[in-house]
């Protein structure tokens, strides 16, 4: 049987949900034998792969890095799965989103620096105006949400998926 090819992204968030994820102790271990995980912070796949079966979105869409990458990501994805609050509503990311960007730049860059005053020009991606959820961007097939996702929760959906069944989240995931 072949496996499925998994991967897991992390955008603007704080990455509890990957880490409900490697709280699955045990169950990464039956997932394993299902799935190989492909692409993610907990392997050392520098590009996003062709052809990956589902992938797991942590955190908002922040900035314009984030949608580029967002939208190969979901060209290359067949089962796309908002993972956490701020995949799916932007949660925590979007606290910003009522300061300009260039005044939130200069607070934490210029006032609130101790040393080396000054915005940041060398890697520093482009902010969007607002932090959004990842649905506003592109084609979400699942919005699981939590803040973080339990463990059991992450697990359920994971294994349900891979089995091509449509996890029913009703009772089991809830907001924050």
């Amino acid at each position: 049987m072949k496996k499925v090819r998994l991967a897991t992204v992390w955008l603007d968030g704080c990455s509890g949900c990957h880490m409900s994820l490697l709280d699955m102790d045990a169950g990464v271990i039956a997932l394993a034998g299902q799935a190989d995980i492909v692409y993610g912070p907990l392997v050392d796949a520098q590009e996003f792969p062709e052809e990956v079966d589902v992938t797991l979105v942590e955190g908002a869409v922040s900035s314009q890095d984030d949608v580029n990458r967002i939208q190969k990501i979901r060209a290359r994805t067949r089962i796309l799965v908002a993972l956490g609050d701020c995949a799916v509503t932007s949660n925590v990311p979007s606290m910003r989103n009522s300061i300009p960007v260039n005044r939130l730049l200069q607070r934490v860059y210029v006032e609130g620096a101790q040393e080396n005053k000054g915005l940041p020009v060398d890697g520093v991606p482009q902010l969007l105006k607002q932090a959004c959820p990842v649905h506003d961007f592109v084609k979400v097939d699942l919005h699981v949400p939590g803040c973080p996702p339990s463990s059991q929760v992450i697990l359920g959906v994971v294994s349900d998926v891979l089995a091509g069944r449509k996890p029913d989240l009703g009772s089991k995931a809830r907001f924050g």
